[in-house]
């Protein structure tokens, strides 16, 4: 995203989304170094990963405390079961699927809804309107506009949420947030959909902004 506008990213180093393209050869190669023990390895993998790992639970969960420790507890399963992972997949999608996973487990255990109850009949009609190309960031012109979507950002469920910040603010494709998520690439649309219908609404009540 262009630096310019009002509507900036976190600052934490947590919040950087995994921009770099997979390499498969390397991800082969470092899983293979990890499952022959070779010192450094599990430590370099945690240092290329830890920032999509975190970055995902974040977006989850919401409190840092708890991230910290789920962010321990994805990697201890990265560990334990990196044995399973076969390349059909990026190394960076599998482990992005550990972190929700395990976010989500987290967010299930508190019963926290992950995300609200959908209209069966709406979504179908939903799905064909994810491409209206809607500028998130574009939507606010000043300060206190971002502060405001950031807030209402923030009322979103869980699974919304995290949706719309990987699409719309860390300009991740569906494609490989349905790789990241499990989730049907249709299922993603609609969320998005319903997110920024719901966010358009609070724009125009607090600031007049037109959706």
């Amino acid at each position: 995203m262009d630096g310019g506008r009002p509507l900036e990213r976190p600052a934490p180093a947590a919040a950087t989304p995994p921009a770099e393209a997979p390499d498969r050869e390397a991800d082969r190669a470092l899983v293979a170094d990890v499952l022959a023990q070779k010192p450094g390895s599990f430590e370099r993998l945690v240092k290329q990963y830890q920032g999509l790992c975190f970055h995902v639970i974040q977006r989850m969960v919401r409190q840092p405390d708890d991230t910290r420790e789920l962010c321990q507890d994805a990697f201890l399963r990265v560990h334990r079961y990196l044995h399973q992972y076969r390349g059909e997949s990026s190394l960076q999608a599998w482990i992005g699927q550990v972190a929700y996973s395990v976010a989500k487990r987290h967010l299930e255990r508190k019963r926290i809804p992950l995300q609200d109850a959908a209209d069966a009949d709406e979504h179908q009609a939903l799905l064909e309107n994810v491409g209206d190309h809607f500028d998130l960031e574009g939507a606010v012109s000043d300060e206190e506009s971002a502060r405001c979507l950031h807030a209402a950002i923030e009322t979103l469920p869980p699974l919304q949420r995290t949706l719309l910040t990987l699409y719309h603010l860390d300009e991740m494709p569906i494609g490989e947030i349905a790789e990241l998520t499990r989730l049907a690439e249709g299922t993603i649309k609609s969320h998005l959909f319903r997110s920024r219908q719901r966010l358009r609404q609070v724009l125009e009540g607090r600031m007049g902004v037109a959706a």
